[in-house]
């Protein structure tokens, strides 16, 4: 946690003799958390405010400016991505947990400098979804006229995600609803980083009614280099 981090947020009784301790964190401002579970944390307990209509609080990771609006958390913007979280790709594969949450129902995933140890396609999925992939579009080789379709029929996760030859590109993808106990929606661009590049776009949808809070890259074999980042659409 840094300098300013908090784990409660006091609340005061008549003739309670105050501690220098007691008074920085009143004086302190916005109250500053961890994370949002530091922040849930922090309310309601012995000593400490309940939480209501109003109440302010800063995120350290995710770098962001809360307010409670009687039912729920609302990020303090004008609209716009906020980056929720991210991380470094290694390993044969990685799993970003706890990303996707009820305050925002729209997510870009923006994958950079991202390659494999060995040729072939990094393939996607959400949670620990095993079926239910359903997706299309064409495909077009580069040094050619060729064009492929490629689609999903109740796959088992989103296969031809990303093509690397040992080399580095970067690209991203478009989620939708992936929190919500509905069918979580998404686009991305079907890339091949090799000298016969083949390019295309690609939507589709995962057929089932679960509410995901990770996703998990893979590699064809090897192992994964690069970062991710995840932004949220602002619903206001």
């Amino acid at each position: 946690m840094g300098a300013n981090a908090t784990t409660f947020v006091p609340a005061y009784v008549a003739g309670e003799v105050l501690t220098a301790a007691d008074l920085s964190v009143t004086n302190s401002g916005i109250p500053v958390f961890a994370d949002a579970t530091a922040r849930d944390a922090a309310f309601g307990g012995t000593g400490e405010k309940v939480l209501a209509e109003g109440q302010y609080a800063y995120l350290e990771s995710t770098n962001v400016t809360q307010f409670y609006d009687g039912s729920s958390w609302q990020n303090i913007n004008s609209g716009g991505l906020v980056r929720v979280g991210g991380g470094t790709l290694s390993g044969a594969a990685t799993t970003i947990s706890n990303i996707f949450s009820a305050t925002y129902d729209a997510y870009k995933i923006v994958f950079t400098n991202l390659s494999f140890s060995a040729t072939g396609w990094a393939t996607f999925k959400f949670g620990a979804s095993t079926t239910g992939y359903y997706a299309g579009g064409p495909s077009v080789l580069y040094s050619s006229t060729t064009d492929n379709n490629y689609n999903l029929n109740n796959a088992a996760l989103i296969t031809n995600f990303v093509y690397s030859a040992s080399t580095t590109g970067s690209t991203i993808m478009e989620v939708q609803n992936p929190f919500l106990t509905v069918k979580t929606g998404f686009q991305f661009p079907n890339m091949q980083f090799a000298t016969n590049a083949t390019g295309g776009y690609f939507s589709g949808f995962l057929n089932d009614a679960t509410s995901y809070t990770a996703f998990t890259i893979t590699a064809p074999s090897g192992t994964l280099t690069g970062t991710v980042n995840v932004y949220g659409y602002a619903l206001s």
